[in-house]
C-alpha cells in the first residue's frame, strides 16, 4: 500500500461565495451570516469556512454591522 503525503490529506477549500457569483453580502440576512459563526458568537476564520480573502472581509463587516444593529448578538448564551 502506497504512503499518503501531507499535501494529499489536505484538500483546498473553495469559496462557496465565489461558486454563487456573490456580488455583495447584506448585513440584514442574518441566517446566511450565522454559519459564519460560532455558538459563542465568534467569526469562523477563513481557513476553517474555505472562503477567499475579499468575501472574508465582506462577511466580517456584515457581520459587525448587524450586530451594530442589534439583528445578531455579540455573544450567545
Amino acid at each position: 500500500m502506497a504512503r499518503q503525503n501531507d499535501y494529499d490529506k489536505k484538500k483546498r477549500k473553495t469559496c462557496s461565495l465565489c461558486a454563487d457569483h456573490v456580488e455583495s453580502i447584506d448585513f440584514k440576512d442574518v441566517a446566511k451570516l450565522r454559519r459564519y459563526l460560532t455558538e459563542a458568537g465568534k467569526i469562523i476564520p477563513r481557513r476553517i469556512t474555505g472562503n477567499c480573502a475579499a468575501h472574508q472581509r465582506m462577511i466580517a463587516k456584515a457581520i459587525k454591522r448587524a450586530r451594530e444593529a442589534a439583528l445578531i448578538d455579540y455573544v450567545f448564551d
